[in-house]
């Protein structure tokens, strides 16, 4: 299971969006955080901007909706362009049917985990995700400080995954940096979104390396799991 690095255009000058999006090639996917205002107390893009950033962004798009009545708003994500769609658990009322439209259009489908919410309500319903997202900060604003109680979460929901035998990524985000990306990845996580501890690099690419360097060596380091490389992520089919 590869070592993925998810830098989010939060951290990103919306001026120059285009541009930025060609500053992380390095890395595997664009990290899009859409916010309403509602489920968090932050507003930034909806559909029109993540439809237009699907059709320039050279890296595959990860989607994570920070929104109410994700049961009615995911699947357009992922019909204007999402690779993945991460959608919260506690914006929806059935997860099961919604992560199996979303796989249904082509994208992966991911549930996120807001550092109050527990894995265990969850785990039975591993096999219908792709991905699960832990937050390591309370979502809504970029450049928060890691939480570290969360690397208990990161590890239960990690041994569930592995004693299953599923192919399920586990996904950190939230003040991940080269201070921290090694506890994360030290627990379990394979995917990490990293804002400004890319964007405010001075050599973005040199970082995303740095980045996904320290998490491959803790990562197999610290586990029984096989090492791997930088893959190109691989969406179930392509998305239109």
């Amino acid at each position: 299971m590869s070592i993925q690095i998810a830098p989010s255009i939060l951290s990103a000058d919306y001026a120059n969006l285009e541009s930025e999006l060609h500053r992380i090639t390095e890395a595997d996917w664009v990290h899009v955080d859409v916010m309403d205002n509602h489920f968090v107390p932050n507003l930034t893009w909806g559909l029109p901007v993540v439809e237009r950033i699907a059709q320039v962004s050279p890296l595959p798009l990860d989607t994570h909706l920070m929104i109410d009545n994700a049961d009615r708003w995911a699947p357009q994500y992922a019909e204007a362009g999402s690779h993945s769609v991460t959608f919260h658990a506690e914006a929806t009322q059935a997860p099961v049917r919604l992560a199996r439209e979303l796989r249904r259009q082509g994208a992966r489908a991911g549930i996120a985990l807001r550092p109050a919410t527990g894995i265990e309500p969850y785990l039975d319903l591993l096999p219908e995700f792709d991905m699960v997202l832990i937050m390591t900060v309370e979502p809504g604003f970029g450049g928060q400080s890691f939480i570290e109680s969360m690397v208990h979460k990161i590890r239960r929901t990690r041994a569930a995954i592995d004693a299953n035998q599923l192919d399920v990524w586990v996904q950190v985000d939230g003040g991940i940096s080269e201070k921290t990306i090694d506890q994360a990845a030290d627990a379990g996580a394979n995917v990490f979104v990293a804002g400004s501890a890319v964007f405010n690099a001075e050599d973005i690419p040199a970082q995303i390396t740095t980045l996904r360097s320290l998490a491959q060596d803790h990562y197999c380091a610290h586990s029984s799991r096989p090492s791997a490389g930088h893959n190109e992520p691989h969406p179930p089919h392509h998305v239109k």
